[in-house]
């Protein structure tokens, strides 16, 4: 089912339904039937509250009223690291998730509309930049409201110590899909469950086959389990992708040390 994202190219996934597809392998039989409803009675409440807005503000204050206000997606503030909020299905089911998960919603919602939308790599906290040239940043873990430039200045400061919002990149279709498994995969680690997390880093090498990071720690947890030559294919799959001198030179010494057992 989710084999043909990797294929894509990255413009034509429709990010609400690729992480629509990836949840449903973990609710078997689930009929999808109902969820895409809901996704387009979503569109259609936007197309109504959205007609005519022609500029990034008027834009996220659409956004804001038909996510925050009429279907009442919020952020989960009371379980936050819960591993449902980063189950689209669930999500959907309780209008509760993380950043990442929300985020997902808005940008899909926002370019059926032919609005320029993208999910930010601000670290620990996804946001959303609607517009271009005069964008603004919306944060949909909180209804939508649109972000002040001294808050996102704050927000990055305490993250990395940066403060420049201009260094915030927009992240790719493929980049977004994989910042939700890796939620889904740190979560599970965090509860023990170490295979749990080795499946979703296996679906991360197969939806975002060029994520890097994702053969590595792919290949950590097989070694871990035990499955060497799982590991070893998974580090020369990362070496056929990656160009950095660093990594590949760290790729070549797990290989070395692979060998060496």
């Amino acid at each position: 089912m989710i084999a043909s994202y990797g294929l894509m190219e990255d413009e034509d996934i429709e990010l609400d339904l690729a992480a629509l597809d990836l949840s449903a392998l973990d609710h078997e039989g689930v009929d999808l039937g109902p969820y895409a409803a809901l996704l387009r009675e979503i569109a259609e409440h936007l197309a109504e509250a959205g007609a005519g807005a022609d500029t990034p503000e008027a834009q996220a204050m659409a956004l804001a009223t038909v996510f925050g206000q009429e279907f009442g997606f919020v952020g989960d503030v009371d379980s936050y690291d819960a591993p449902l909020n980063a189950d689209l299905i669930r999500v959907l089911d309780r209008r509760r998730g993380l950043p990442v998960s929300l985020s997902i919603l808005y940008v899909a919602a926002a370019r059926r509309m032919g609005w320029t939308a993208d999910a930010l790599n601000t670290p620990g906290h996804v946001l959303v930049r609607i517009g271009m040239d005069t964008a603004v940043i919306i944060d949909p873990f909180n209804g939508g409201q649109i972000v002040p430039q001294e808050r996102l200045i704050a927000l990055l400061h305490q993250a990395m110590g940066q403060a420049q919002p201009g260094s915030v990149a927009a992240m790719s279709n493929r980049a977004v899909l994989a910042r939700l498994l890796v939620n889904q995969a740190s979560r599970a680690e965090e509860a023990g469950d170490a295979r749990r997390a080795q499946t979703i880093y296996e679906r991360m090498t197969i939806v975002a086959p060029d994520h890097g990071d994702a053969w590595w720690q792919l290949a950590r947890l097989q070694l871990q389990d035990g499955a060497v030559s799982d590991a070893r294919s998974s580090l020369v799959s990362m070496l056929e992708l990656t160009r950095d001198p660093e990594r590949r030179d760290m790729v070549v010494a797990a290989l070395d040390a692979i060998a060496a057992r």
